[in-house]
Order: C-alpha cells, then structure tokens, then sequence
C-alpha cells in the first residue's frame, strides 16, 4: 500500500484503487473462462501465444500471465464460468501486478462484487515493520460500474478496519484502545442529525451496572482496566438494532490458564468487537433507517491475586446467578450483561433485531473450520435469510441449532446457571443456550461464533485477522431495513 495501516483509524480505505473509467491510459486485463482459452488465444500473435504457454497458462481460475502488445503489455486471467465475477475473481490480480492502472477488456461478466476483492487483495498490516513495509504503489482498477464503487469501498473498509484490530497486538488494542476507536467512529461517522452519543460505564459503575464484565476484566492492569462501551446513533422513530461484540482483548484463560500455544492467537478474541463496531459503521455511513445501539464489553482475561475463580458465583446484570465452571468460558459472562442490557432498550423500545459477533467456542472451529462462522438464531425467517445473505455476498455461514434438550445442560447445584458443562457435548450450541437466557423472550437474536482469524492465506485473504460473518450481516440487514443508503 502506498501508507502504512493505521489500526486505529476508523478511515476507510484508499480510494484512488478502484476509479471511473473515463478512458484514462490503463493496461488490459483479459477474463477468460477455461473453455474460452482457445478462441482468446487464436485472436492473438503467435508471440502472445507463446508468451502465454511459457508462464503455463490453462485459463483456470486463478491463473494468469502478461503478454507484449504492442510498445506496452497486457494480462490474461482466468475466472469461473458465470454471469458474474465473485468478490474474489479479480485479488490475485490486485495482489501481484505491477503498480499502475488497468481496466477490464471486452465483454466481460458483471465485476460490481469483484471490486471489492482487489482492494482487499492490496491490504497489508505494516504498522511495525518500519522501512521494511513494502513501498510499491498502488494497483488501480478503472471500472464502469461506476454506482458499485462506493458501497465496494465502504465494505473493503470494514474488512480491513477487521484485521487491523484483531491483527494489533493486545498490549496496544486493549479496552481503552477498542473505546478510542469507538469514539473516532462516532465523530466522524455519527452525522449531525441524531448524530451518535458514546457512553464508558467502568470503575465503580462498571460493578454495579454490568457485574459480569466487571468479574471477568478485575484482574487485568490498571491501563487495560474493563469497561462497557455503548454507542447510539439514529432517529428514535426507527426500528432499534443492537449490535454487541466479544470485545476480550487478550484471554490467558484466567485461572483455568490455557498452556502457552493456545494463548498465541488470544490477541484475537476481541474480534467479535472488531465486527460489531465495524457493522455499526457500515451502517452509520449508509444511513440505514434504525436506531443503532452498539454494545462492546471489552475485557482482559487476566491472572492475579484479584482474579475470579472456579467455583465462584457471580450475579448477572439480569439478577441471574452463574457458577463458574471454568475461568475460560469467560466470553459468553460478559456478553451476557450486553445482551440483557440490548434487551432493555429505551423508554421502553425494546429491540427489533439484537446480532451479535464473539469468537466464542472451539467447538464451533471444530464442527465448521476456519472459513465458516456458527450462526444461531431463535428464528428460522432470520436464519434464512442471514443464510441467503451470506451466500450472495460470498461471505458464508452455517447454522447450528439451538436446542432445547440441551439447555438441561446448563445447570447448576447451587446457582441459575453454571458457564461451562463438563461433558463436552455441543459445545458451540450450549455456549449459545447460555446466552439465550440473558435476551428476553419475543425479541428476535442471531449470534455469530466466528473464528476472526484465516490460519492459511487465499486471494485477498492474508493471514491473520479477518471479517467472517460482517459481510453477510450487512446485506441482511440492508435488505431488512430498507436502506436509502448515501451511496447511491
């Protein structure tokens, strides 16, 4: 990129990457499907042909080569056979191209989705590799799609906001690093008109009003001290949408401390934070007609004298009581509070729709790998359509049920609740049956377990943080609120 990520910049991405094409000097890029290579091929020179062959081009998806033409060049890339490209046809081009600006030749598929992967194929996280950082300019794509580029924009902002939080390091994306941002957000994205109002419950009002977040975060530092973070923005004749994310900035697993390997990633388990807060900006940006309430408990599971135990009983926001059976089920106790506290509303306006994000259980890892998020919803209609969402937008889940023969599972001997059962059965449903206590009945929840984090890297897909589950949230709720959205 041509500057350095700035994780804790609520900016959007460069824009100069994707730009109406107006006839601006620009290299070619020709699409082919596998079964297109031989008519593509007999309209070139017999140079371009070998030029072709040398570097094994077979016109599958993926694979492409640059040709002389003429005093200049052009590329061939292969792409899936369709009446249009997905959002990752065009990465590896973005990833891999010489600097400068190109257009896509001829008749080609519709690329309005596509455009979101070449500029998500150029994000780096370079915030501390100092002159290290690659200085090559940006690769930048003319386009006729000229109404796609915007909402392409917004959207490869979010993602890449993701990453830059989940991929900074816990010692500087802690509670107060994650309310920073929240704040930024809000002036700059809050409006003037209902614009947004952030509200930091800690201290002694922390323990008093969100007596789970309170627990689970007392034993981390002074500078990495719990807090909840709440953000309104919208007009209050508006549909209320609740947005909550995990915000667990680093987890040792408390007491029930994980063994070093597993805490490597643990700078992680705040990406359920790093989703929500970036959904409510999608959605402030859009001016999406809701009344956004975001809610971030955001923590350090940490270990010291002060830190909470197993077998200790902490009361809920909700009055409810959990026994905890281990220190590091500790996500789904802070989401707890938020999701009773999304319940309440204001004045009495209880939500129309409460998501929420948290990298939750390894179960769901285990049933579903790394590339699907676990979705659980309380309604089928909800389901679908997040399902369908996420499909459309090439951004993936899956449901796993909430089940009600499971909920017996949840017992406790001596309080309402206990956070983690020890027969291991289910365990992404269970954790998910656990927070279902905490929404009051009637209002419509879907939560995502979303791992926030690619272990291995694919086209405009690094290594490392990454938005699992936003996307398909997003096209869902655009589509159920109706939005008149700014970008056209």
């Amino acid at each position: 990129m041509t500057k350095k990520s700035t994780p804790n910049s609520p900016e959007g991405p460069w824009p100069e990457l994707i730009l109406p094409d107006r006839g601006q000097t620009a290299v070619a890029i020709h699409l082919v499907t596998k079964p297109e290579l031989e008519a593509w091929l007999k309209d070139r020179t017999a140079a371009q042909r070998a030029q072709a062959a040398a570097q094994k081009f077979k016109g599958e998806p993926s694979d492409q080569a640059i040709c002389a033409d003429g005093d200049g060049w052009l590329v061939v890339a292969g792409v899936k056979e369709g009446p249009e490209l997905d959002s990752w046809s065009l990465a590896k081009l973005a990833e891999t191209l010489p600097a400068g600006h190109y257009r896509l030749a001829g008749e080609t598929p519709d690329a309005s989705k596509a455009l979101l992967g070449w500029v998500l194929g150029q994000y780096r996280f370079d915030r501390y590799q100092g002159d290290n950082a690659s200085s090559e300019g940006p690769r930048v794509l003319l386009t006729r799609h000229v109404k796609a580029i915007a909402p392409a924009l917004a959207e490869a902002a979010a993602v890449m906001l993701v990453r830059d939080l989940v991929n900074t390091p816990a010692e500087d994306m802690g509670p107060g690093e994650l309310e920073q941002v929240v704040e930024q957000m809000a002036k700059i994205h809050g409006g003037k008109l209902h614009g947004a109002k952030v509200r930091v419950t800690k201290g002694e009002a922390l323990e008093r009003e969100f007596p789970m977040v309170h627990m689970v975060g007392r034993a981390a530092g002074r500078a990495h001290a719990p807090r909840m973070i709440e953000l309104e923005w919208g007009n209050p004749a508006h549909p209320r949408l609740a947005v909550i994310g995990k915000g667990v900035c680093f987890d040792s697993g408390g007491l029930d401390i994980k063994p070093s390997s597993g805490m490597l990633l643990m700078k992680k388990d705040m990406g359920g934070a790093a989703h929500a807060l970036t959904l409510a900006r999608l959605v402030m940006e859009a001016g999406l007609p809701v009344r956004l309430h975001l809610l971030i408990p955001a923590v350090e599971n940490a270990v010291s004298g002060n830190a909470f135990r197993p077998g200790d009983v902490l009361r809920s926001r909700a009055g409810l009581t959990v026994e905890i059976g281990n220190t590091d089920a500790e996500g789904r106790l802070i989401l707890a509070d938020a999701l009773t506290r999304a319940g309440e509303g204001d004045a009495g306006e209880t939500p129309d729709l409460i998501l929420d994000f948290a990298t939750l259980t390894g179960a769901a890892r285990a049933a579903l790998g790394p590339d699907l998020p676990a979705l659980m919803t309380r309604r089928d209609d909800t389901a679908a359509a997040l399902l369908a969402a996420g499909v459309a937008s090439d951004d993936p889940c899956w449901r796993l049920p909430l089940h009600d023969g499971y909920r017996e599972w949840l017992k406790s001997d001596i309080a309402d609740l206990n956070n983690a059962p020890a027969n291991g059965f289910a365990g992404a449903s269970v954790a998910a049956l656990f927070l279902d206590r905490f929404v009051p009945e009637g209002i419509d929840w879907a939560h995502f377990d979303t791992f926030a984090w690619r272990p291995t890297a694919k086209a405009g897909r690094p290594r490392g943080g990454d938005a699992l589950g936003l996307r398909a949230a997003w096209a869902m709720i655009q589509t159920r609120y109706a939005a008149k959205t700014r970008h056209g």
